[in-house]
């Protein structure tokens, strides 16, 4: 616990204090954001607004999660933790480079969809292969080939091969569900706290119950896991990084996220879910991400198929934007709905654990 708060503490302090240096520095530097079309008059007035400000996330995670291990934990840095941590900083380089190009070139487009989906699958792939090796002494590697949900379904085995392209999907789904729902001050960086709140409970429950620490023998309640403290640690860092960014994200916005934070965060988000076995139970947690992703794909297919829109605009939180909604008033709404979902997650969690006759 002492190394979860150590891990916290420092990461809060970082991205606090780091955060409007690189407000300052970027504004020198004319790194703003360009605004779509569609919102430009609901939103004009944060064109030029500082972007790129996942950076700040990135640093103080890894400083949080580096000066824990430096300082009260006895335990190297874990495969499984390194892992999650070298995927979610891939995708935040790839994000970076997006967010560059779009301050380069003066409009909101920035990698094109081929260059983007190309460095998704380089860290994907990478991530998913190096995850089922390093097995720790009881045979336990960071991921598994079963889809899991609160824990391993072996009835359901991808095998190897299965297992890259559904990590493929998994890590390219998440990280473009939270970058679409990276469009209103705070709304990205509020729920991934949430959502990264509950994973640091679900990794430390499940280091409390490890089958390999069960005196007697492992029982059915108790998790298959590969260093389940360490992810509570990364899950920990992350989620301090995300409040102490959010103290100048929030609105009105000093700084953005762009494309840095909201790939990282999607990445770092479907790394713990394979790390920790749950990633079915992360479509619950992450229910907002969820939705908003599946508002974009509703808009399309519905366009597509009727020249119609379903959605005054996607993502979601546009539509109640167009309808009248002040923004903070879809925030905070959309926030509620974000820790609905985290704790209907949290709940479900626990429930296993009950039926399975913990105590």
């Amino acid at each position: 616990m002492k190394s979860i708060l150590v891990a916290a503490a420092v990461a809060l302090v970082v991205s606090i204090l780091f955060t409007p240096y690189l407000i300052r520095v970027f504004s020198r530097q004319g790194f703003g954001q360009e605004i779509r079309e569609e919102v430009q008059g609901a939103h004009s007035a944060k064109r030029g607004t500082p972007t790129m400000g996942g950076v700040a996330i990135l640093v103080a995670m890894w400083a949080g999660y580096l000066v824990t291990h430096l300082t009260v934990s006895d335990e190297l840095p874990s495969a499984s933790a390194l892992l999650v941590l070298g995927l979610t900083t891939a995708l935040g380089i790839v994000g970076f480079l997006d967010d560059f190009i779009k301050i380069r070139k003066q409009r909101n487009l920035g990698l094109n969809k081929t260059a983007k989906t190309v460095g998704q699958v380089v860290a994907a792939v990478l991530f998913a292969i190096l995850a089922i090796q390093f097995p720790d002494q009881n045979g336990i590697t960071p991921a598994s080939e079963n889809l899991s949900f609160i824990r391993d379904i072996t009835v359901v085995s991808f095998g190897a091969v299965g297992f890259v392209l559904f990590a493929f999907l998994a890590i390219s789904g998440w990280s473009n569900a939270v970058n679409f729902t990276d469009g209103m001050d705070g709304l990205a960086a509020g729920s991934a706290a949430m959502v990264l709140a509950s994973y640091v409970l679900i990794a430390f429950w499940q280091f409390r119950y490890a089958c390999s620490d069960i005196v007697g023998g492992p029982g059915p309640a108790c998790y298959q896991v590969r260093d389940p403290l360490d992810l509570a640690i990364v899950a920990a860092a992350a989620m301090a990084a995300c409040v102490g960014f959010l103290w100048w994200n929030a609105a009105p916005a000093k700084i953005f996220m762009g494309d840095t934070g909201s790939l990282a965060i999607g990445g770092l988000l479907a790394g713990l879910s394979m790390t920790t076995r749950t990633e079915l139970l992360m479509i619950i947690i992450g229910g907002l991400f969820v939705v908003e992703a599946l508002s974009v794909v509703l808009q399309i297919v519905v366009f597509r198929s009727t020249r119609r829109r379903l959605f005054r605009m996607a993502p979601f939180h546009h539509h109640f934007e167009l309808a009248g909604w002040a923004e903070t008033t879809v925030i905070i709404r959309f926030w509620i709905l974000a820790g609905i979902s985290c704790m209907f997650g949290i709940g479900l969690f626990y429930a296993d654990w009950l039926a399975l006759g913990g105590s």
